[in-house]
Parts: structure tokens; sequence; C-alpha cells
């Protein structure tokens, strides 16, 4: 007898896996998109490289997977996550005290290079080169407990202002850089500043403008000793002293020193950090080296070469041999700077 129920059999045992494949793909919900965790980066090579890299590095089902605990990502501070020109920030604090404390020091008058500061006068200044920087710098980082100068350096932050801009210092910082440390973090890397500016002056502004703590800040530092006031409490004190210069060839010595591992990323702007930047590259397994070029003399400036402040030669050329990621800040960003609202600082 022929079975008249099976065309209808047919029919509903379709039905069934239509409604089966219909709610177990994801037909039945668009897909989201994933938003953009560079945002004020413009497409292009620079931002593939940085989105590949983290990529690669953070899937577990990739070859070139890192634990969490060795993703260690260390940035230059002047020049990289914050501007430089026309002179280091903390030079200027540095020259804006000489200016305040020349009252108690008669004598800057006549010594150089505090003569220089105290009429203005760029072109000796700028002769004193290095050597002059430092004897400022150790001038008026000195003779005071570390707590007076921290307290010292946030009021100067909160009131100087920059020549070109006529903002904050710390809006100066780079939003592009800000969106970069912010992505790493939420990828498992922690962020360090290794930087040749003062430790204790960075540690000021390095949590509240970048979100990375004190003991993440590796800097050059100067002496400090330890003492017991005329009621007993304890306090250090900054002597005019060099401990240890964060620069050049510093910067691995100091990554070695303070962090202890060899950093998965490395970000710098000038031949300052090229020693870095080599002692990423020579880790085993997979490193990112990035390099901000300074090319936009519209928002920011444009320097490389021929600079005294931020130098990149030998730096570029390597980071063009070796196919290192090179940042042009013209094409590559769609913003240079942000205030801490968020809103982008116009000249």
């Amino acid at each position: 007898m022929p079975d008249i129920f099976r065309p209808l059999r047919s029919f509903v045992g379709a039905f069934a896996v239509l409604a089966i494949i219909t709610v177990a793909t994801p037909w039945s919900e668009p897909v989201q998109a994933q938003p953009d965790p560079l945002p004020s980066w413009n497409e292009g090579a620079a931002k593939k490289s940085i989105l590949d890299f983290v990529g690669r590095v953070t899937q577990k089902s990739s070859l070139d997977y890192v634990n969490p605990e060795l993703r260690v990502a260390v940035f230059d501070n002047d020049g990289t996550l914050w501007a430089e020109q026309p002179a280091y920030f903390q030079l200027t604090f540095a020259i804006d005290r000489v200016k305040a404390l020349a009252p108690q020091h008669p004598e800057w008058a006549d010594k150089q290079p505090f003569k220089a500061v105290l009429e203005s006068d760029v072109k000796v200044l700028a002769e004193s080169g290095e050597h002059g920087a430092l004897e400022i710098m150790a001038a008026t980082h000195s003779g005071m407990t570390t707590e007076a100068f921290n307290k010292t350096v946030a009021e100067w932050l909160d009131s100087a202002r920059h020549p070109r801009f006529k903002q904050p210092y710390t809006a100066l910082i780079y939003h592009p850089m800000l969106e970069l440390l912010d992505y790493l973090r939420a990828n498992g890397f922690k962020t360090f500043i290794v930087s040749g500016g003062g430790v204790e002056f960075m540690r000021v502004f390095a949590e509240r403008i970048y979100g990375i703590p004190p003991e993440q800040v590796v800097g050059s530092s100067g002496v400090t000793k330890f003492q017991l006031d005329t009621d007993g409490k304890p306090s250090l004190v900054k002597e005019a002293k060099v401990e240890f210069i964060d620069d050049k060839e510093g910067k691995p010595a100091g990554i070695n020193r303070f962090i202890g591992r060899r950093p998965l990323l490395a970000f710098g702007n000038s031949d300052g950090d090229l020693a870095m930047l080599q002692w990423t590259a020579a880790g085993d397994g997979p490193r990112f080296m990035g390099i901000v070029h300074h090319t936009d003399a519209e928002r920011e400036w444009a320097y490389d070469r021929k600079s005294n402040i931020g130098k990149l030669d030998k730096a570029l050329d390597e980071a063009t041999a070796k196919g290192w990621t090179v940042v042009d800040m013209k094409d590559d960003w769609l913003t240079v700077f942000a205030a801490q609202e968020g809103r982008a600082v116009k000249e």
C-alpha cells in the first residue's frame, strides 16, 4: 500500500531542518562590527602593522602567541608620547626655575649659563650645550625634598603654557599614542616609559595623562639622600649629583636594571632611542619596533636628521633597512594633539 503521507513527512522534515539552521547560524542576528581601537590613526601601513602584530602575539591559535607576562611595551617620552619642541619641556621647567630662584642667587647674574637664561640670550644658552643644560638642571632640581620637588613640578604644569600653542604642556600629548597605550593594555601588555627625562619629573604626571604608574617609569635620576629633620621625620633630599642617565646606550641598561625583561614592543622617535630599539629587535620571536617621524610642520613640527632636539638620523636609516614601522605623523595621524577632555589642541 503506498505511503500517502510521505510527501507530508518530507515537507515537515525539511521545515524542521530549516528551523534548526536558522536558529543555529548567525543569520538571525547581524554580526556587529568591532570598534576601531585606533580611530585617530589613518588607514595605512603603520596602523596595519600595529594591529597585525598585536593580533599575532595575543591570539592563542597563532604560532606567534606570547604569554601575557612577556608582553612588555616601552615608550620614549619626549617626541614619542608628547611634544619636545622648541625645547625639551623639562629643560623649559628648569629655565623657569632659574628665573624664579634668581633673587636667592645674585651670583647667577654673572655666571653662565644662568646669565644667558636671565637675559634670554638664546644663542649663548644653545652654545652651552649639554653641559649647560646639566648645570641648570642640577641647580634647579636639588637642595629640596622629593615631596617639595613633586609639588613644584605639579604647580608648574598647572600654570605654564607652551609658547606656540598657548596650552598647558600636558595638553601636548599625542592622542594617537594614548589610543595605542590603551589598546596595548586592553590586550594584556604592560606599558612602560623609558626616557632620558628625569624620572621624578615624569612620575608627577605619567599616571594622570598616560595611565602609566610611577613604578613603570624609567628615566634619568639624581642622587637622593635620606635624612631625619629636627622632629625625627624622615625625608629624601635631592642632591646635585647625577646617578643614572637613561639615554642612548643607557636605555637598554635601564630596561635591564629596572624592568628585567626584554621588551616585546618599543617605540621611540630619535637616535637617542636607537639602542633601545636594537635591544628589542635582538630578542627571540616576534618583536615590534616603531619610530614616530615628525613630518607635520603645520600641526606640529617637521624635523629629523639636522635637528638639535630629537635628531632622527641613524635610527631612521636602520628602521628603513630592517623594516621597522615608521609612523609618518602627517600621513598616519588623523589628529595630533588632544587635551585631556578629548578636544584637539589647535594653534
